[in-house]
């Protein structure tokens, strides 16, 4: 049955807020490999267009950074523990979140790169993006011992009222 209209609720209440159509988690896995890079990222750009999530200015950008990076430090640093990783994509009414799980135990660490030095600053670009744009970074440890790297970013721009907080 498909409603057309908005029905009147009684006693004055208002009709349930229904999920917005692009709502919903969307996982994928790759191997640790750098051809996966890109690949994630096109998936996640892919997933946005497909979903019709309404992003501003500057979201998809800042987002498909996040993937990059959160991708690379997995195919990088624990490809030896972990030969696939997985990119979860959750996307809600406020937020979309990204995040990339390995099977490796230790949590990264966000460290000053020197100036002449290629490379290093991965997880303080993900860090500057998620606060600039009023979003959250964190890491989780997984059931299985390794480790979940997320950021959620808002759908408004920072600064806009959201209704509702980030998707853990």
């Amino acid at each position: 049955m498909e409603i057309v209209g908005r029905i009147p609720s009684e006693q004055g209440h208002a009709p349930p807020r229904r999920p917005p159509v692009y709502d919903g988690v969307w996982r994928f896995t790759a191997p640790a490999l750098d051809s996966s890079v890109p690949q994630a990222r096109h998936a996640v750009r892919d997933l946005l267009i497909r979903q019709r999530v309404p992003v501003h200015g500057e979201l998809v950008p800042n987002l498909l950074l996040i993937v990059s990076e959160l991708v690379t430090n997995a195919v990088r640093h624990a490809a030896l523990l972990s030969p696939e990783i997985a990119v979860e994509v959750s996307i809600g009414p406020d937020w979309v979140r990204v995040a990339v799980e390995d099977n490796h135990p230790y949590r990264p660490v966000a460290l000053a790169a020197d100036q002449g030095g290629t490379g290093g600053r991965g997880l303080l670009l993900v860090q500057a993006i998620t606060e600039e744009t009023g979003g959250i970074y964190d890491v989780d440890h997984t059931a299985d011992g390794g480790k979940a790297v997320w950021a959620a970013l808002p759908l408004l721009p920072a600064g806009a009222p959201t209704s509702l907080q980030p998707p853990r």
